[in-house]
């Protein structure tokens, strides 16, 4: 037994109609290993030079540009692949510092890294002797 959204066809050829990318959004991936973050965004069949990545008021905005192929005289028996423009925001924490933000693009996968800030890293306290002298003194009264 199969369940069908029966809303889901209907999605599908709204999103044709007002170009809109399938799901409204590019996938994407995100993780943070040794003080970096790193996100991947899927944009396949996008050359690199219609990717833009900006960065302002900690914010990074992905877009992309997939052009409309030259089908002219053909019939379409089925057309899944969106094209047109599609973008997405990805709002940094003040951990983050948007000033080394760099972004690669290979095999229509775009990656994007971002540092922690160096005082938003943690750090190893030391912890160091006063002797006999107390650190906080107390009044009786």
């Amino acid at each position: 037994m199969r369940f069908m959204d029966p809303l889901q066809e209907m999605d599908r050829v709204v999103d044709q109609m007002s170009g809109r990318w399938r799901g409204g959004m590019m996938p994407m991936d995100a993780y943070e290993k040794d003080a970096t973050y790193t996100l991947r965004f899927d944009i396949p069949g996008v050359s690199s030079d219609q990717v833009d990545v900006t960065v302002e008021d900690n914010l990074i905005t992905v877009t992309a540009e997939r052009s409309v192929e030259d089908t002219e005289g053909v019939t379409w028996l089925l057309r899944e692949r969106p094209t047109g423009s599609n973008s997405r925001q990805v709002r940094l924490g003040n951990r983050l510092d948007a000033s080394q933000v760099t972004a690669s693009y290979d095999d229509g996968v775009l990656t994007v890294t971002i540092p922690m800030r160096e005082e938003a890293m943690p750090r190893k306290v030391t912890i160091g002797s006063t002797g006999s002298q107390a650190a906080i003194e107390v009044d009786e009264a």
